[in-house]
């Protein structure tokens, strides 16, 4: 197997996963500059032109890196960080979704419609982005208020993929300067807790 790579949340999401599980798989890191994510040859791996891409030994493709972290999930179960039993796989997925479609989406939508990057990629709203960014301080802040009741990460007191969706957009928020607002200590407290962990610089 292969992964393939570039810089970005999406890659990284993966990247932290396979760190937290200790997987090693050989990386092909796609240069963004030179294009090589819209090249033929890329594309016949993914016609979206988009990474992470895992090519199994077979030839065959996994592309989206949830997709991708659940195939390995299913050759290395432990730790389980998708969860071990009907609750926990239920309050994970769930979790997940949220902080995919409350706080990262929120950010990425700024990002989609300002950056120069994907200009090609959308029909890019000022007006849509301006509407978002001013929304990212309240749902950081509701994030807060769900984790009011003191638990250590998204779904309780076990670390889980919710926590690397978390991650990455930590990250993002960081890297286009959309810090957590500084008066959300629950959320702080999550957010020292994960940069604590060796997958953080994964």
């Amino acid at each position: 197997m292969k992964l393939y790579v570039a810089p970005g949340p999406n890659s990284y999401r993966v990247r932290i996963f396979m760190a937290e599980k200790d997987i090693e798989l050989p990386l092909v890191e796609l240069d963004y500059a030179k294009r090589e994510h819209k090249s033929p040859q890329f594309l016949k791996l993914n016609s979206l032109g988009q990474v992470p891409v895992l090519e199994l030994d077979d030839g065959a493709v996994i592309t989206e890196s949830v997709a991708i972290c659940r195939y390995l999930e299913a050759l290395h179960p432990t730790p389980a960080l998708f969860g071990s039993d009907a609750v926990s796989k239920g309050k994970i997925e769930m979790w997940n979704r949220r902080m995919e479609q409350e706080v990262f989406a929120t950010i990425g939508n700024v990002v989609m419609h300002t950056n120069e990057f994907f200009k090609e990629r959308v029909t890019q709203v000022k007006a849509f982005a301006e509407a978002q960014k001013c929304a990212i301080p309240g749902k950081w802040a509701w994030l807060d208020r769900e984790m009011s009741d003191g638990r250590a990460y998204l779904t309780g007191d076990d670390f889980s993929f919710a926590d690397i969706s978390g991650m990455v957009t930590l990250w993002l928020s960081e890297v286009f300067s959309f810090e957590v607002p500084p008066n959300l200590a629950n959320v702080a407290r999550w957010n020292e807790r994960l940069r604590q962990r060796p997958s953080w610089n994964a």
